[in-house]
């Protein structure tokens, strides 16, 4: 057993993000090399056979995370809610993590709204490109949206099913239900809590042993997950619409300048440390595509490299991972504008103020897993008479952006970590003490 945790301790705390990196670059250069977009040194269903034999490390890192972040969801935040035993802290984290997730939400879709209208991506698009996309009338991307009024909202806010909102994966039913049963514990006698915080502290650890299982696998994936996609999409389906990718790619590098921000400013640490700090998860988000398959290794993150309380980690992470989506609301935004210069759409001052309040309100709950923004994006689209056939334009780079947004939407979630952990601090805390947690974590 020992043996077996030193390996573990090795591959997530020491190596893995070079593992990671020698994993990634093997996986794209392999790829381009069997792609037939690409060198060809095999025949197109060869390829396609290789694709899927490589991405099994994959798929199955995958499956055992998700097999796992319900219950590790669900126990992380009720510890971080009512395994704290101050209790003003749910009140000072909660009154200050709703408002920061909104803020750093609309600078986001700001950015993307500022950047997508200057450089206007669409008047590059060639058109032949889009004679062959209206010609293609079978291509069509749908979405089933359920249209519902504010009150009914608010209602589906509270979970009134929590085993249907865990059949269909909704993880942000899940996360308040956590956050009401959190609460709840805290209201208990002493010795009913102890008994309900013993019991959600074991499917904590064992969660997170099946996690160290799985980042066993994390360098294997990675080179599965990106050679697959290279073989897949190869390198065509970027030069078509290429100015659009440089957009939405300016605007995730504008909006982690943010983020350096914050951190520096708010969260006191410089922006070169944080980035070395949370490079493995950064990594492991653009491979994976998905910030539930990460919120392990960022937890890891925030608490051992970043030195956040752990009942800040255990709160912020989970619900950072369903409801803190920056990088894909500023991508919704800006394929959305890009898709309305495409088709010669002019929205007035008021659509673009509802596309701004609805791209927010969209990306808040959406579910951590891959490619679902492209489904966000045609709900998105339906409001403002853009044809959803549209998306098939940018159906065949949707898979390289949602690894660059996933990365901006785990970095949004560490930042919020720093900077809780700063402004908690410096309310709760005497200086002597903040001195002397900085030489014990040092």
């Amino acid at each position: 057993m020992k043996t077996t945790y030193s390996i573990s301790y090795f591959l997530q705390k020491k190596m893995l993000w070079l593992q990671i990196v020698v994993a990634l670059v093997l996986g794209i250069t392999v790829g381009i090399l069997l792609s037939p977009k690409g060198v060809g040194l095999v025949s197109a269903e060869l390829s396609l056979q290789i694709a899927q034999w490589v991405a099994l490390p994959g798929n199955l890192f995958l499956a055992l995370i998700q097999m796992v972040v319900i219950p590790l969801v669900l126990s992380s935040i009720i510890l971080g809610i009512a395994g704290n035993k101050d209790t003003a802290f749910l009140k000072q984290v909660g009154l200050r993590i709703f408002p920061y997730f909104v803020m750093t939400t609309f600078i986001a879709v700001i950015i993307g709204l500022v950047v997508a209208s200057y450089i206007e991506p669409g008047k590059y698009v060639d058109s032949q490109l889009l004679d062959n996309l209206n010609s293609q009338h079978t291509t069509t991307v749908t979405a089933t949206v359920e249209l519902k009024s504010i009150p009914e909202r608010m209602v589906a806010i509270i979970p009134s099913n929590i085993t249907q909102s865990t059949l269909d994966k909704d993880m942000f039913a899940i996360v308040m239900y956590a956050i009401f049963i959190g609460i709840a514990i805290t209201t208990l006698t002493q010795k009913q809590k102890s008994l309900l915080l013993e019991l959600t502290t074991t499917a904590q650890t064992l969660s997170l042993q099946i996690v160290n299982w799985a980042m066993l696998l994390a360098p294997f994936a990675v080179f599965g997950l990106l050679c697959d996609i290279t073989i897949r999409i190869g390198i065509d389906a970027l030069l078509g619409v290429s100015a659009y990718v440089a957009t939405v790619l300016l605007g995730l590098l504008l909006l982690m300048f943010v983020y350096l921000f914050l951190a520096s400013s708010a969260g006191k640490i410089s922006p070169w440390r944080f980035l070395s700090a949370i490079k493995g998860a950064q990594l492991l988000a653009f491979s994976t595509s998905s910030s539930a398959a990460v919120m392990p290794l960022s937890m890891r993150t925030a608490e051992q490299s970043l030195s956040v309380k752990k009942p800040i980690v255990q709160f912020i992470i989970p619900l950072g991972a369903t409801i803190n989506m920056d990088g894909t609301a500023l991508y919704q935004v800006i394929a959305a504008l890009f898709l309305t210069q495409v088709f010669g759409i002019t929205l007035s001052d008021s659509q673009i103020l509802l596309l701004i309040l609805t791209t927010v309100g969209a990306s808040i709950g959406s579910p951590s897993t891959p490619g679902v923004g492209i489904v966000i994006l045609a709900s998105v689209l339906t409001s403002f008479g853009i044809p959803a056939a549209g998306i098939a334009l940018i159906l065949g780079v949707d898979r390289i952006l949602d690894m660059c947004r996933t990365v901006l939407n785990v970095t949004g979630d560490l930042t919020a970590c720093v900077v809780m952990e700063r402004l908690i601090k410096l309310d709760t805390t005497p200086k002597n003490a903040i001195d002397d947690g900085e030489k014990s974590t040092a």
